[in-house]
């Protein structure tokens, strides 16, 4: 039996994707490995919201190729949707196939482990073409794209795991983006907005909960988006309603809302619900009304500060991230101190600071007026110093307060890392089972944080973890 193994880059929906990919593998009659210099077939998932995550693409498939030299290595995602010929290129890659067709690689890998090699007339009849390097080359027109591949996800735990090897699941409800935001290429590589209809959010949510979830994860490219290219149309706060009224699904988290679509009603529905994560991310990008403008974002400073203070309003105990772009094309230094000055202000807990990245096709690409690189790292240091300073302060507030929280996998010999509702990771002494909700209560301060027993609520030990936000590598998820 072939084995594969998955290596995800990038957003949530991304994630998902690579969920689904692993599902359909497994359907194919492949053997899942852990380990890259093992397996017959490795597939990465590509991200290209910046030249970084371009980057860390190539290497890694140079990397895997090295360890293993007679992997099938299948490169797909973003990266591969934009630029197939700078990947196929690569010595080692066997095959690119772009979001658009995504859903082939389960038919390669099976044909592949069937019989090591797929004919030329079913490569032609398949669409490819020979690239210029030994890859093949499988993308298709991600804008003929009109609705989102249903993978579903099976039945089923074991051990207190999530099948898929995941303990908060993403489902992927909305994908692709109508919005043309001068920085950033995803729209282009994963095609126009479109939703999954209510009827399939539920039963997926269901499958979800009969597979063991007990937390999932709504995401999308653009996710308050939902609905609007349904006929009829639907909102996401209805979709949300139909989840909580329709499935045993015991959490539901949401993956970034623009600040348009925090409004009163979807912030008061959130507080209304102990079902629904009190954890909202909404991107910022810049606190500089130009800059905002110059990027052809659709909201000003001051809307996304009433956005702000609406939830921490409805909320007071709410993790709430923003993403931030430093170094746009002719960002000055006095725009810059707006920006900082503009978040220092708000009730923000933790950022994702990004370093302006040209890339190809945008409008940001031909702008000019390029901010020196040594400036944007400084400008990038003292955006995540603030970060960390933000965090440690939410850390500190929530001490001596009562909380729910999720075992994840993650853990070591005498602890176990676990989620608040509120976005807050921390330790639990002692090896508990993934998947498991605890109830706790935190003391202490943004260094240490401990437990105490009150009342029904076990005695836990609880110490922090490092909690410095992880840069992700999306600008839109």
């Amino acid at each position: 039996m072939a084995k594969f193994f998955l290596e995800n880059f990038g957003c949530r929906a991304t994630d998902a994707d690579t969920a689904a990919l692993r599902h359909s593998l497994l359907g194919e009659g492949l053997q899942p490995c852990a380990d890259a210099a093992a397996a017959d077939i490795v597939v990465l998932n590509t991200c290209t919201v910046t030249a970084a995550a371009d980057s860390q693409g190539r290497e890694a498939i140079r990397k895997i190729h090295r360890s293993n030299s007679s992997a099938t290595i299948i490169v797909t995602g973003c990266y591969a949707q934009r630029a197939p010929e700078e990947i196929a290129a690569l010595e080692g890659v066997t095959w690119v196939v772009g979001n658009a067709r995504q859903h082939e690689i389960p038919g390669l890998a099976r044909r592949h482990s069937a019989d090591g090699f797929v004919p030329l007339a079913e490569l032609e009849s398949a669409g490819m073409s020979l690239a210029r390097g030994p890859a093949k080359i499988l993308t298709g027109d991600i804008f003929e794209q009109s609705t989102i591949d249903l993978a579903g996800a099976p039945t089923g735990h074991d051990g207190g795991h999530v099948v898929g090897k995941r303990t908060r699941p993403i489902l992927k409800v909305q994908d692709g983006c109508n919005n043309r935001c001068a920085y950033c290429v995803i729209p282009f590589v994963r095609g126009r907005s479109r939703s999954l209809p209510p009827d399939a959010v539920v039963s997926e949510a269901r499958r979800l909960a009969a597979g063991g979830a007990k937390e999932i994860v709504l995401s999308g490219i653009n996710l308050g988006s939902y609905g609007r290219d349904l006929a009829p149309r639907a909102a996401l706060a209805t979709v949300v309603r139909r989840i909580l009224d329709e499935t045993p699904v015991e959490h539901v988290r949401f993956s970034s809302i623009e600040p348009q679509d925090v409004t009163e009603d979807f912030v008061g529905m959130v507080a209304g619900s102990d079902r629904l994560a009190p954890h909202f991310h909404v991107p910022l990008q810049s606190g500089s009304d130009r800059i905002l403008r110059a990027m052809h974002r659709w909201y000003r400073a001051e809307l996304y500060a009433q956005r702000i203070e609406l939830i921490r309003r409805k909320l007071p105990a709410a993790a709430i991230g923003a993403d931030v772009i430093v170094g746009f094309p002719g960002e000055t230094r006095e725009e810059f101190g707006e920006t900082l000055r503009f978040i220092e202000a708000l009730p923000l807990t933790y950022l994702h600071v990004f370093s302006f990245s040209a890339r190809p096709g945008t409008k940001a690409e031909s702008l000019g007026n390029a901010v020196p690189h040594e400036a944007i790292r400084e400008r990038a240091r003292e955006l995540r110093a603030l970060s960390a300073a933000k965090s440690a302060a939410f850390r500190q507030s929530q001490a001596g307060k009562p909380v729910r929280a999720l075992t994840l996998a993650r853990g070591g010999e005498n602890w176990t890392e676990a989620l608040t509702r509120n976005y807050l990771k921390v330790r639990i002494a002692g090896r508990i089972a993934a998947n498991n909700w605890r109830r706790l209560v935190l003391t202490g301060n943004q260094h240490e944080l401990c437990a105490e027993q009150r009342d029904a609520i076990p005695t836990e030990s609880v110490l922090e973890d490092d909690l410095r936000q992880r840069q992700v590598a999306a600008v839109g998820d």
